[in-house]
């Protein structure tokens, strides 16, 4: 009788094993975000985050690696300060003539001119009138980077395209030219 009740209860056990398995249905899945990712559109709300979008944006006063904040204001004050006081941080070692004049006539020899006399394409096209000769203007490697990081008048700012190392490279350019004129 014991006997019985052993097998009764291995073909039980089997039968019960083996009556859940359903080839169309997969069996249960442990972590399905492993296999089957959640995604999200950019910026778009969701409950991930307790403080929704806002928990994504970087921390108040944080700067990407690399970068160097330009403390000095984009104001009148703040170009006379430059002016004045900005000296260049690169030695004559790291200063590239050959790289000033190559981003000087990619970014600035349009409207400048590539001599730096203000007689660019532009100008001689006169789709931009009033552009400065370097000759004729009172400008220090402080004035120059400043107006390069911020713009001034029509020139915008190109402090999004050439990084902090280059515009210095073309400050010193720009006052090689100055120097030749």
């Amino acid at each position: 009788m014991k006997r019985l009740y052993k097998i009764v209860a291995v073909v039980g056990l089997s039968f019960m094993a083996t009556s859940c398995f359903d080839k169309s249905k997969p069996n249960y899945q442990f972590f399905p975000n492993m296999y089957e990712a959640v995604s999200y559109e950019t910026y778009s709300e969701h409950g991930v985050f307790k403080g929704g979008v806002e928990a994504q944006t970087p921390v108040k006063g944080t700067i990407k690696r690399g970068f160097v904040p330009y403390e000095i204001p984009n104001t009148p004050e703040g170009y006379a300060l430059a002016k004045a006081t900005l000296k260049s941080p690169l030695d004559s070692l790291s200063l590239n003539a050959e790289k000033g004049k190559e981003l000087f006539n990619i970014y600035c020899a349009i409207c400048h001119g590539e001599k730096g006399d203000g007689k660019g394409n532009l100008v001689v096209k006169e789709k931009f009138l009033g552009v400065p000769n370097y000759k004729d203007r009172e400008i220090t490697e402080g004035s120059v980077f400043h107006v390069i990081t911020y713009g001034l008048n029509s020139m915008g700012s190109h402090a999004n395209q050439l990084s902090q190392e280059e515009r210095w490279q073309v400050t010193d350019y720009v006052l090689k030219l100055k120097s030749e004129l």
